[in-house]
């Protein structure tokens, strides 16, 4: 693929965050296990969905994250999506520091990865692939297993302030949102 010479300067990576901050996401904390056994995760919100067949979904990690190796490398991770509920873990998870997992309820999900106690969905995913592109890693996973419980308010990112949703109503019957080509 070659590159399209830009017809502009690039916005300034402040404008960029700013525009992207408009985007409302949910908000997941990724998991998987050190080579000593011991949990490690973080808190993303680049999470997204990719394909039904076969269920594929992504995540990106920057390259100056210290578990970006152990990410890229690790066989199997979960993708745990927060409830509103959550908040001050999503926080802890976000925030550099040895004592994320101090008190944090967990268990070995099917592939033997942490899920989180709480979270709303979860996706366990074998590390399918990665793509290093501009000052990140895009990774991809096959989802293995998933679960979630219905009726729970998400933890949502917008703007750098945390939300969480107010029903609005259903799309009408026979509407689909779709990819535009």
């Amino acid at each position: 693929m070659t590159a399209i010479p830009p017809t502009a300067p690039p916005p300034a990576p402040r404008a960029l965050r700013d525009a992207l901050g408009m985007f409302a996401t949910g908000v997941t904390i990724v998991t998987t296990l050190a080579p000593d056994g011991g949990p490690i995760g973080l808190t993303v919100n680049s999470f997204n969905s990719v394909s039904l067949e076969p269920p594929l979904v992504l995540w990106s990690l920057s390259h100056n994250a210290a578990s970006l190796a152990l990410f890229s490398e690790a066989t199997h991770y979960v993708v745990n999506v927060l409830g509103v509920h959550q908040r001050e873990l999503a926080v802890r998870f976000a925030t550099r520091g040895p004592k994320r997992w101090d008190d944090v309820a967990w268990q070995p999900g099917h592939t033997g990865m942490p899920v989180l106690g709480g979270a709303i969905a979860v996706f366990e995913c074998a590390n399918r692939s990665r793509y290093p592109e501009g000052d990140h890693t895009i990774l991809v996973g096959q989802v293995l297993h998933c679960g979630h419980s219905a009726h729970e308010a998400p933890l949502l990112y917008h703007g750098g302030m945390f939300y969480t949703e107010h029903p609005l109503g259903a799309l009408p019957r026979g509407a689909a949102v779709k990819a535009v080509p």
